[in-house]
């Protein structure tokens, strides 16, 4: 810890509290996350052991700047008997404190070309085979996937690109919600009346998932053009294929013929 100075509190939350701090060497300001280890030392170990593991992952096998090619944004781990310190690249803001400071207003050219840092990977888990049951209680309501909307506890990597599209149009419409819904059904009703109502032709499978219940047929009368104005038609085309209501329909991290898109 004599590597580090620091600077202020930034933040305190149920395991422990963050500083901001400076990296007496490099001069270069982090973020000290410190966990305090106590009668609930496994359940804490676990929890952060996804975080470590996650992001030393993206580190290794992610391209692009959103991974962090050159340097990570976990940047070292310090353990002792009592404590935990997690060392973190400092970002001054989040994406909902960006959103409160536009106003409204975020400039195209920011969404197409502005770097966004991936963090907070404490309920991430390693996707590998063969594949394991997941709990469908997973990703935040507005950005949850049909598939797991129903009750889906085998799932992959598609359930990330549906929320990369939901956070992508939320982006483009200045911090407006896309699917703002109010429990669960609200949520599949919204996404059905905007892409329509998939049947068993274009989702093989549905009606075999766990807490699948027949909606109206929707149909879609709505274009994408009204949906996100501001998008070109570009980035329409890539949240089209993103939002896919049935998962292996959804483009994947690579894109098309196996050229990053999402970097």
């Amino acid at each position: 810890m004599q590597k580090y100075e620091k600077l202020e509190k930034i933040g305190e939350g149920t395991y422990g509290t963050v500083f901001k701090a400076k990296n007496r060497e490099t001069q270069e300001v982090v973020a000290l996350k410190r966990v305090r280890l106590d009668d609930d030392d496994e359940k804490i170990e676990y929890r952060y052991s996804g975080t470590i593991y996650i992001s030393q992952q993206c580190k290794l096998k992610f391209y692009g700047k959103n991974f962090g090619r050159k340097k990570n944004l976990l940047h070292d781990v310090l353990h002792s008997e009592k404590r935990l310190t997690l060392v973190f690249e400092y970002c001054d803001q989040d994406l909902k404190k960006y959103f409160d400071s536009c106003n409204g207003e975020i400039d195209q050219d920011t969404v197409r070309n502005g770097e966004l840092k991936l963090a907070d990977f404490g309920l991430a888990r390693a996707f590998g085979i063969p594949v394991r049951f997941y709990s469908a209680e997973v990703v935040t309501l507005w950005y949850r996937p049909p598939d797991v909307l129903f009750g889906a506890k085998m799932y992959s990597t598609s359930i990330d690109m549906w929320s990369a599209g939901c956070i992508f149009a939320e982006l483009a419409n200045a911090g407006r919600p896309l699917f703002p819904g109010n429990d669960v059904d609200d949520q599949i009703k919204r996404i059905f009346k905007l892409l329509g109502t998939p049947t068993d032709e274009t989702w093989p499978g549905m009606r075999q998932l766990p807490e699948y219940k027949p909606f109206p047929m929707y149909h879609i009368s709505t274009t994408w053009q009204q949906v996100v104005p501001k998008l070109s038609n570009k980035g329409r085309d890539l949240l089209q294929k993103l939002l896919v209501c049935n998962p292996p329909g959804r483009i994947s991290g690579r894109g098309w013929n196996g050229a990053p898109v999402l970097q």
